[in-house]
């Protein structure tokens, strides 16, 4: 009879952590996850970057990478202030905040990111209108903006 309680047990736990994992909530997704887009750095300069996004409910994240802008002088890990505001289709803007970026060496490509946010079921985001602001040192700070709308299209949130 012991058997019996064990194996009914065994079966109990297991349709309990089944039934959890139907009811778990799926991960949200973004379309497109990365896109491309030409950004005007003033004399910092400008060319192609890169923005990788994710999502995750209501949080979201974007990463930028450019080799167009460059660090002007040797960079920790985790010390650049960044901001970047996206343009929501229909008007108003997302923010996404951070200080995550890796080390970087003096005349490395720009990376910065994750950059958190806030983002709503369906929403449009796009950089063209927007733009990008790292400080370095609380004083070198480098302004950019995209010179023409991201390719292949904005990111739409799920």
């Amino acid at each position: 009879m012991r058997g019996t309680r064990t194996g009914t047990g065994a079966f109990l736990a297991a349709a309990v952590a089944a039934c959890g994992l139907a009811f778990a909530p799926s991960a949200a997704a973004v379309a497109p996850g990365a896109a491309t887009v030409n950004a005007d750095c003033g004399s910092w300069g400008g060319g192609d970057a890169t923005l990788t996004a994710t999502q995750s409910g209501t949080s979201a994240t974007v990463t930028i990478n450019t080799s167009a802008v460059t660090a002007p002088l040797a960079i920790g890990k985790d010390s650049l202030v960044s901001q970047l505001t996206l343009v929501k289709a229909g008007g108003g803007t997302t923010v996404f905040k951070g200080t995550k970026n890796p080390a970087m060496a003096t005349g490395a490509a720009l990376e910065v990111g994750p950059l958190s946010g806030t983002v709503a079921s369906g929403d449009s985001l796009e950089a063209f209108g927007g733009t990008l602001k790292v400080t370095a040192f609380g004083f070198i700070t480098i302004t950019c903006t995209a010179t023409g709308p991201q390719s292949p299209g904005p990111f739409v949130f799920d």
